[in-house]
Parts: C-alpha cells; sequence; structure tokens
C-alpha cells in the first residue's frame, strides 16, 4: 500500500499561520513522542530543508504532546500548539465544518505497512517459519486481489464502518494503491525509514544495518 497522506492543520481562525512555510520554528502538536505524527514533522523538516547541519539534526519544531486526535484539535483552536498532522480523510470533515484550516499535505516517503517476522527459532525452525510467512504472502495477495475487483463493496464498507462518507470514500479508493505482490522489500525504502528515525531520536545508531533486516529484497522505480 502507498504511503499515507498526512493533512497539515491549524485552526480555521489562526490569522498567524497561513501556509506551511509560517511552520518553520512553531509548536506542533503530536499524540506521543515517537509516534507517528511526532515521526511526520521530521519528514516534513526534510522535506523543507529546516533540519539544521549539526549532528544531532533537531527538528525545528518545540513539540507538546496531547495523545488524541480530538485534543490536537482543541489545541490548534485555544493557541496550545500552532500545527498537527493526521490522516488526510480522518481530517477532513473537519474541514468541512470550518474547525480546522488545512495547510498542506505531505506522504510518508514509506509504504504505510510492512511485514515484520521475528528471528527467534523458540516456535518455529526457520524453514517452518519460511513455509508459515508464504502462506501469509499468498492470503495476503488474494485479500489485495478481492480489494481491487469489489469497489462498490469496498465503498459501503468504509462509508458504512470507518465514518467516513461516500464520497470520501471514493475519493480514499481513488488514491491508495496496493503493491502487486506482498514478498520483498526494497532497501532503499528501509534506509529512508532509518535515516528518518534516526533523525527524530526514535532509533540510535546501534543495531542492525538496513540491508540486515530484510531477507526478500526486491527493487522497484517507485516507492510501493
Amino acid at each position: 500500500m502507498i504511503g499515507t497522506g498526512w493533512a497539515i492543520s491549524t485552526g480555521s481562525q489562526r490569522e498567524d499561520i497561513t501556509d506551511v512555510a509560517s511552520l518553520e520554528n512553531s509548536n506542533c502538536g503530536v499524540s506521543r513522542i515517537g509516534s507517528g505524527s511526532y515521526v511526520m514533522s521530521f519528514v516534513l523538516a526534510d522535506q523543507n530543508r529546516w533540519l539544521s547541519d549539526s549532528a544531532d539534526m533537531k527538528a525545528p519544531f518545540t513539540f507538546t504532546p496531547l495523545q488524541t486526535f480530538a485534543s490536537l484539535r482543541e489545541g490548534v483552536k485555544d493557541g496550545k500548539i500552532d500545527f498537527f498532522m493526521w490522516e488526510h480523510f480522518t481530517t477532513k470533515k473537519y474541514y468541512d465544518n470550518g474547525e480546522l484550516k488545512r495547510l498542506g499535505e505531505i506522504y510518508t516517503p514509506w509504504s504505510s505497512w510492512k511485514i515484520v517476522a521475528t528471528t527467534s527459532q523458540e516456535r518455529f525452525s526457520s524453514e517452518e517459519l519460511t513455509t508459515e510467512l508464504d502462506k501469509l504472502f499468498v492470503a495476503l495477495d488474494k485479500g489485495v486481489e478481492y480489494f481491487g475487483t469489489h469497489k462498490e463493496e469496498n465503498v459501503e464498507y468504509i462509508s458504512t464502518n470507518l465514518d467516513y462518507s461516500e464520497e470520501d470514500a471514493r475519493e480514499w479508493l481513488k488514491k491508495v494503491r496496493f503493491t502487486q505482490g506482498t514478498k520483498g522489500v526494497n532497501p532503499e525504502v528501509i534506509d529512508k525509514v532509518v535515516f528518518v528515525l534516526q533523525n527524530a531520536g526514535v532509533l540510535t545508531g546501534k543495531g542492525l544495518q538496513p540491508s540486515e533486516m530484510i531477507t526478500n529484497q526486491r527493487l522497484y522505480l517507485h516507492v510501493q
């Protein structure tokens, strides 16, 4: 599945914040330190060349953890924070009702999901684990194929169960794209993930190298 779209939002009445460029050195609201909303602020800073040249690569924001989506929305309205980032379609209804102002959107420079397996042999031998994972890949590929061929069923499920309007469900489906064949990882994607997580302080320099984390490599012209 392609990268997740993160909407960049502030309060609709915040006249001091007009665009993404005005966010440098501002107060970023996050759910938790180390969370997706936190890590994506470093992606935003990297894309806008706001990261410092110092060894710690600190982002040009202060951070205020507010735990929940509702608290983040309140935070940009009462001035506790200047902006936050959240999944686009979850946020869209609050643009529609005038509560929030949309400043922009960025995508994760990696796919939305990766499959990770244990290296411990306490439960499975290496051969058994490979067999079980191959079964998983086959099942996931069948699910992706079903999803791609049942669009109206998808719209009904999303709009009924996931709090999206039918219009938003159809718009989301225009953007979502699944990889053709779930087995295998692009090493360049893992390199980018590690780079961002290290900048954000979520990972240290110790541990496995990106190439050591991958059992099945595949190369793409674009991030999958």
